[in-house]
């Protein structure tokens, strides 16, 4: 029975008169105008390429940023949201700029930080989409929508970082590629780089936001938009009294380039494209093609499918239930490979504490041999002096005894010499004697 509904074709019918469900997109264009719009804009391109002037002159104000240096270390995001109102069209505006891009000696992880910020707002919006009570309708949506790739005007080709970067970026966000300060260059010469430019981008396979020609009212301008990528563009917030006239241009000694002049840059079709034709269609493509392929992608990585392997459909019931006895099946493998290496580490730990146990027993016994090799030495020490001692006193007291014997024997010499002098002194004496004596 429900074979033969799905297969009953549709039937059409005609109302007898006006019911009112006519006024229906009137009703969505007051829901939308008073719900407002987002849009976020991220500017990629190396430092001074003058990506906040030209911001500053799409929406014809002037937005706070810090003026970049080139000593970052590595790459930085920065994003500011505005709101802006024109009549009755409120609009909420995101500008991410990429502070420090290209300004590294090693350039490898300069593209690194970018993707990482536009997958962690897609992030944001699934976790916002899956969840049970979800407010998508007041969510603040920071996905990026366009991304203005700054192109520098060297003349020669594309740089190795920027066919790199936009190659990683084409399956992230809509791509435009942009000739930044065109006004340096011939036109000749710019016609030249552009061929070259997209000549290299299609070589090599990098896919760029191509403009919606199916639609009637904006096919044809959208056909010659996308015959003038890359955009040529020039930046200026300065106004130039030209004629009778104030115009936004730049200022030379030979002269103006105005930016509003499509005979001077792009700058026009650039806003034209951007702002007045194709806004909405870049928030389409943003949440169709590149928010759908990181959520098919994401939840494939966590197991989800929309069809079993026979193709039959299931309920998200049957789903939750496999997914809970393959996780509980997962979970209980990990914890028996835990218990297991919590016991193996166990072992080992109390293998380690033995040979520890072991190695300071070893220590013990050999600083207990070392306390007795030390106590030994020492009184082997204190024999030696003690015997030093007594051989020294021996020593001394047998030089005391040979000084003593010296001086024994040379006491008797002295002693005759003594009596012989005082025998040969006798007669002198005698003689005398007797001379008193006679007198």
């Amino acid at each position: 029975m429900m074979a033969a509904d799905e297969n009953e074709e549709m039937r059409s019918l005609e109302l007898s008169g006006q019911v009112g469900f006519n006024s229906l997109p009137h009703q969505v264009v007051r829901k939308l105008v008073g719900q407002g719009f987002c849009f976020n804009i991220l500017c990629v391109g190396e430092t001074g390429i003058g990506k906040s002037t030209l911001i500053n002159t799409l929406f014809n104000t002037t937005f706070e940023n810090e003026e970049g240096d080139h000593y970052e270390q590595e790459v930085k995001l920065r994003s500011q949201t505005y709101e802006l109102q024109e009549h009755t069209v409120k609009l909420k505006l995101t500008i991410v700029h990429t502070v420090g891009f290209g300004d590294q000696i090693n350039k490898e992880e300069s593209t690194k930080p970018i993707l990482e910020y536009i997958e962690a707002q897609f992030e944001k919006y699934l976790e916002e989409e899956l969840k049970i009570k979800r407010s998508l309708f007041n969510y603040n949506d920071t996905r990026i929508h366009i991304c203005l790739y700054f192109i520098a005007p060297t003349g020669h080709t594309l740089k190795s970082l920027d066919l790199v970067t936009m190659k990683k970026l084409d399956s992230k966000v809509n791509i435009i590629p942009i000739i930044a300060k065109a006004d340096i260059m011939s036109k000749s010469d710019l016609g030249n780089l552009k061929k070259k430019v997209m000549n290299e981008l299609e070589s090599y396979g990098v896919q760029l936001y191509q403009f919606p020609t199916e639609d009637e009212e904006v096919g044809e301008i959208n056909s010659s938009l996308n015959a003038r990528l890359p955009f040529a563009v020039v930046g200026s917030t300065e106004d130039i009294k030209i004629g009778n006239r104030m115009v936004k241009a730049r200022s030379y000694p030979w002269g103006a380039v105005q930016v509003e002049n499509e005979e001077h840059c792009d700058f026009v079709h650039l806003r034209e494209m951007l702002l007045r034709v194709n806004m909405d269609d870049l928030r389409e493509q943003t949440h169709s093609r590149h928010y759908e392929l990181y959520r098919r992608c994401k939840l494939e990585e966590m197991g989800f499918k929309d069809t079993d392997p026979d193709s039959q459909s299931f309920s998200l019931q049957e789903m939750y239930e496999a997914k809970r006895k393959e996780f509980l099946k997962e979970l209980q493998h990990r914890e028996e490979s835990m218990r297991q290496m919590f016991v193996n580490k166990v072992k080992e730990t109390e293998a380690e504490l033995k040979e520890k146990e072991k190695l300071h027993e070893r220590f013990e016994e050999l600083k207990r041999m070392h306390q007795e090799e030390k106590r030994n030495l020492e009184e082997k020490r204190r024999e030696l002096e003690e015997e030093m001692n007594a051989f020294n006193r021996r020593k001394v007291a047998a030089e005391a005894l040979m000084g003593q014997a010296l001086q024994g024997c040379s006491q008797p010499p002295l002693k005759k010499e003594k009596d012989k002098k005082n025998f040969f002194s006798l007669p002198s004496a005698c003689s005398l004697t007797s001379g008193r004596n006679l007198n």
